[in-house]
């Protein structure tokens, strides 16, 4: 089996990821899964699918790293503000927001262990990506400090897909 090889990206996905706007609909598709309303692919095919369809040079892969990273913090952002000023039982009450009462509670006690590193730590991780930024909005955490974090935890994340990407696309060759 050869790590996060693509089979076939939808065709409207693949129509403008190849087009002129190709990274701004990037872009986009990162801020909604900093926002976790990202409902149509798995984040974790975010980066593979656009180096599958811009390219893998260097300045490709740093350029869709770069969208990636940026996107998706300003997505995160955008939550982090929006749990801070609005709060968390009106996060659970909206039907887009995936998580229970209870399964936040469990990342709540993961914030409250590890403090604002959890933030960088959960963005590295499958599953629980962008998880940890509603702990960080209750909390008093400084926006800067979570920016930081959120931002390292999404480079080392899209750093390690890009990594198994472009592993398989050698081993195929």
């Amino acid at each position: 089996m050869i790590p996060l090889q693509l089979g076939h990206a939808p065709t409207w996905l693949e129509s403008l990821l190849t087009s002129d706007l190709a990274l701004a609909v990037l872009l986009g598709i990162c801020i909604l899964e900093g926002t976790m309303l990202l409902r149509f692919m798995p984040s974790e095919l975010i980066a593979p699918t656009a180096l599958a369809l811009v390219g893998t040079s260097i300045a490709d892969i740093t350029v869709i790293l770069t969208i990636t990273v940026v996107g998706t913090t300003i997505g995160q952002t955008i939550l982090f503000f929006l749990i801070r000023h609005a709060g968390r039982e009106y996060l659970l009450q909206k039907r887009w927001f995936p998580l229970t009462g209870a399964r936040l509670d469990r990342f709540d006690s993961w914030f409250d262990r590890w403090g604002p590193l959890a933030v960088a730590g959960s963005n590295t991780l499958l599953f629980v990506r962008g998880v940890l930024t509603v702990p960080a909005g209750l909390s008093d955490m400084q926006l800067r400090s979570f920016v930081t974090l959120s931002a390292i935890g999404t480079l080392s994340y899209q750093s390690i897909l890009t990594g198994l990407y472009l592993l398989g696309s050698d081993m195929v060759m």
